[in-house]
C-alpha cells in the first residue's frame, strides 16, 4: 500500500533536510576553490569546462552511483556504511581471509568517517560567515569568533535532543535550495549561453586540453559531492523513493542552477571569483544570505553530528569501541541519542581545524581526501554485495561498478595531492580511530581466549553444587557471562563470599549481530539446566537499543518469572593487565586496558535498573 500524499511529501521534505544539508551547503565554497588558487587559467571555455564537470560529476556519482545503485544495496531497509560492511561481511561468511579483509577496509572507512565529520562542520560554517567579508572588509576579523560561537551553541543543544528543532530542517533546507534556484536564475538569464556547459563535450574538452591540471582539479571538483554518503547512510530513515524524489525534483535542480548562476556571474565579472555565491545576490540581500547560509550549515553541520552518534552506537555494538555513556533524547524516538564523549570529542577537534586552517579556503585543503576514500570503500563493499549476496553474473558486477572505481579512484589520487597541504588532518584523525578501533577488537579477542582457558563447564558446575547445594534465597539471580556454557566470575564469587544460591538463576550472554535488527521474537533463546537455572542467549541487531530487562521479559513464556523487585543482576567487573608475551604489542595492550578501564559500566549499557546490579572484580592478564 503506498504512503498517503501528506506522508510522502513529509517524507521528502524531511530528506531534504537532513540528508542533503551537506551536499546543499557545498555551493558557498566549491566554485571558489576550482578557481581561486590560480590552477585554471580564467577563460569562459575553462568556465565552460569546470562547470560542465561539475554537473557530470553530480550525474555520474549522486544520480547514477548513489541513488540508482548504491541505495539498492539495503541491509533489511538500512543503509550507510556500516550496513553495506555487514551485508558485504556476511556474504562471504564462507571465505574467511577475504571477509577479513573486507572488514578491516570497511572498519577504515567508518573511522574516516569522523575525519570527515570534523571538517564538514568547520568548513561549511566558516564558508557562512565568510559572507560577512562581502558585506564589509570590516568583519574580516570577527569571523572565527562568530564561527567558533556558532559551533559551541551547536554542540551545546545537543544533550537537549533534536525532536524540538528537527522539525524545522526540512522547511529551513528546502527555503535554502529554492533561493539557491533564484540565485542562479537571476545570473543565468543575462548569460543564458552558460547552459551549453549541460553539454558532457565541454567537460572532456577541458579534460583533453589540460590533462594535468584536471587531475590537479579534480581534488576541488569533488567538493561539489561531499555528503553524497549521506543519500546512503539515511535509508533507513526516510527510504528509497522520498530520498530519490528529494534529488530529482529539488536538489540537483536547485544545484545545477546556482552552479551555472555562478558560472554566468564570472563571465560578467571575473573579479567575484573571490566568493562568487555571495556576490551572486544583490547588496540588499546580503546579510540575510548570510544568516541563512548560517542556518543551512548548522543544519548540515547536525545532521552529521547526528550520525555520528548513530555510528558510534553501532560500532560499539559490533564490537569495535569499548562502551560508552549514551543518553536517550526522547522517549518516542528510540534513534535520537546523545553521545556526551563524541560530542564534545569532535567540538575540541572542530575548534582545532577552525584555529588552525583559519579559512574555508586553507580547509577545502584538508577536505576531499576522507570523502573520496569512503566514496572508493562504497564501491569496493558494494561489488561484493551485488555478486556474493545478489548473486549477479561476474561480468554484470564489473560493468555495474568498475566505472565508478575508476571515477572514484581518479578523485581519490587527486585528493593526494592535498596531504601536505592539510589533507593529513581528517586522516590522522581517521588513523587514530582505527587504531582504536583495531586494538579494541582484538583486545577483546585475546580477553575472550584467556576466559574460555579458564573457564569451567556450566552444567558439570551446577551438577557439582547441587550434591551438596547451598542455601537457597527468593528472587531471580542474572549472571553476565561471555560465553554461554561457562560458569561466570560472578557465580563464582557469589558462591565463595555469599554462599547463597537464589531460588531461580539465568545465565544470560548477549550477542551482537551483523543486521540492523533483530525483532522480539527472535530476541532471546532459553535451554532449561534443571533445578531453576536456565542458559539464555540475548540477540540483537547493531540498530536495536539494547534493553536487557526487557527483552528477558520473554521469559515468563518459558517458566520463568522474572519480578523486577526480586530480580539481582550479577556482572564481573575485569581488570586488565598487560603482560609480555604472544597477544598484541605492549603499547596495544597498555592502550587497551587503558579503554577497557575507562568504558562505561555494563549496567547502563544494558539498560539495567542501578539498584539491582551486583559487580564482582576479577582480573584478566593478556
Amino acid at each position: 500500500m503506498s504512503a498517503p500524499k501528506s506522508s510522502s511529501a513529509a517524507l521528502i521534505i524531511g530528506a531534504i533536510g537532513v540528508v542533503y544539508g551537506d551536499i546543499g551547503t557545498s555551493v558557498l565554497y566549491a566554485t571558489k576553490e576550482v578557481f581561486g588558487h590560480g590552477h585554471v587559467p580564467f577563460t569562459i571555455e575553462n568556465v565552460y569546462g569546470i562547470l560542465s564537470m561539475f554537473f557530470w560529476t553530480l550525474t555520474i556519482i549522486v544520480s547514477l552511483k548513489y541513488v540508482v545503485l548504491v541505495l539498492r544495496a539495503d541491509n533489511e531497509g538500512e543503509g550507510g556504511l556500516v550496513a553495506m560492511l555487514a551485508l558485504a561481511s556476511t556474504a562471504v561468511a564462507d571465505r574467511p581471509r577475504l571477509r577479513s579483509v573486507l572488514l578491516i577496509v570497511g572498519i577504515f572507512g567508518t573511522s574516516l568517517f569522523y575525519g570527515d565529520g570534523v571538517i564538514t562542520p568547520a568548513i561549511s560554517v566558516l564558508s557562512a560567515v565568510e559572507g560577512l567579508e562581502v558585506v564589509s572588509p570590516h568583519f574580516t576579523h570577527y569571523v572565527i569568533p562568530i564561527t567558533l560561537v556558532v559551533l559551541f551553541c551547536l554542540f551545546a543543544v545537543q544533550k537537549r535532543g533534536t525532536a524540538g528543532i528537527g522539525k524545522f530542517f526540512g522547511p529551513v533546507t528546502l527555503v535554502w535550495f529554492l533561493v539557491l534556484a533564484v540565485l542562479g536564475v537571476s545570473q543565468i538569464v543575462t548569460h543564458p549561453e552558460i547552459l551549453k556547459a549541460l553539454n558532457p563535450y565541454y567537460a572532456l574538452k577541458f579534460i583533453w586540453d589540460n590533462p594535468m591540471t584536471s587531475f590537479i582539479v579534480l581534488g576541488a571538483t569533488v567538493l561539489c559531492v561531499t555528503g553524497a554518503e549521506a543519500l546512503y547512510a539515511d535509508l533507513g530513515h526516510f527510504g528509497k523513493g522520498p530520498i530519490r524524489l528529494a534529488w530529482f525534483s529539488v536538489v540537483m535542480p536547485a544545484l545545477t542552477l546556482n552552479y551555472f548562476g555562478q558560472g554566468a556571474l564570472l563571465l560578467e565579472n571575473p573579479a567575484a571569483v573571490k566568493n562568487p555565491f555571495f556576490m551572486m545576490a544583490p547588496e540588499w540581500a546580503l546579510i540575510p544570505l548570510v544568516l541563512l547560509a548560517t542556518l543551512a550549515t548548522v543544519i548540515a553541520s547536525q545532521a552529521l553530528i547526528t550520525g555520528a552518534f548513530s555510528v558510534t552506537r553501532q560500532v560499539i555494538q559490533l564490537g569495535y569501541l569499548p562502551r560508552l555513556n549514551i543518553e536517550h533524547t526522547s522517549v518516542r524516538a528510540t534513534g535520537q541519542i546523545y553521545i556526551p564523549f563524541v560530542n564534545w570529542g569532535l567540538f575540541v577537534a572542530i575548534v582545532l581545524a577552525v584555529v588552525m586552517f583559519r579559512s574555508s579556503s586553507n580547509l577545502a585543503a584538508a577536505y576531499g581526501i576522507a570523502v573520496t576514500t569512503d566514496m572508493l570503500i562504497t564501491t569496493v563493499l558494494t561489488f561484493f554485495v551485488i555478486r556474493y549476496a545478489w548473486k549477479l553474473p561476474l561480468a554484470l558486477c564489473i560493468g555495474a561498478t568498475s566505472a565508478f572505481f575508476v571515477i572514484d579512484f581518479a578523485f581519490f589520487a587527486s585528493n593526494l595531492l592535498k596531504l601536505p597541504d592539510g589533507g593529513w588532518f581528517p586522516l590522522l584523525i581517521g588513523g587514530g580511530i582505527f587504531t582504536l578501533m583495531i586494538t579494541w577488537k582484538e583486545g577483546r579477542r585475546l580477553m575472550g581466549e584467556v576466559q574460555r582457558a579458564d573457564a569451567l563447564d556450566l552444567r558439570s558446575f551446577l551438577d557439582a553444587v547441587f550434591v551438596n547445594p547451598p542455601a537457597r534465597v527468593d528472587g531471580t539471580a542474572v549472571f553476565l557471562t561471555a560465553e554461554p556454557g561457562n560458569v561466570p566470575n560472578a557465580l563464582l564469587h557469589n558462591l565463595k563470599h555469599n554462599k547463597v544460591l537464589h531460588e531461580q538463576n539465568l545465565f544470560v550472554t548477549v550477542r551482537s549481530h551483523e543486521v540492523p535488527w533483530i525483532p522480539m521474537n527472535k530476541r532471546i533463546e532459553m535451554e532449561p539446566l534443571g533445578r531453576h537455572c536456565w542458559q539464555v542467549i540475548v540477540h540483537y541487531g547493531f540498530k536495536n537499543d539494547v534493553d536487557l530487562p526487557r527483552a528477558l521479559e520473554g521469559a515468563r513464556m518459558r517458566g520463568c518469572q522474572l519480578e523486577p523487585m526480586t530480580t539481582s543482576y550479577f556482572l564481573s567487573r575485569d581488570v586488565v593487565i598487560p603482560t609480555l608475551g604472544s597477544g598484541m604489542a605492549p603499547w596495544r595492550e597498555k592502550l587497551f586496558a587503558q579503554m577497557h578501564h575507562n568504558a562505561s559500566g555494563a549496567a547502563g549499557f544494558l539498560s539495567l535498573p542501578n539498584n539491582a546490579v551486583v559487580e564482582l572484580g576479577s582480573k584478566i592478564e593478556i
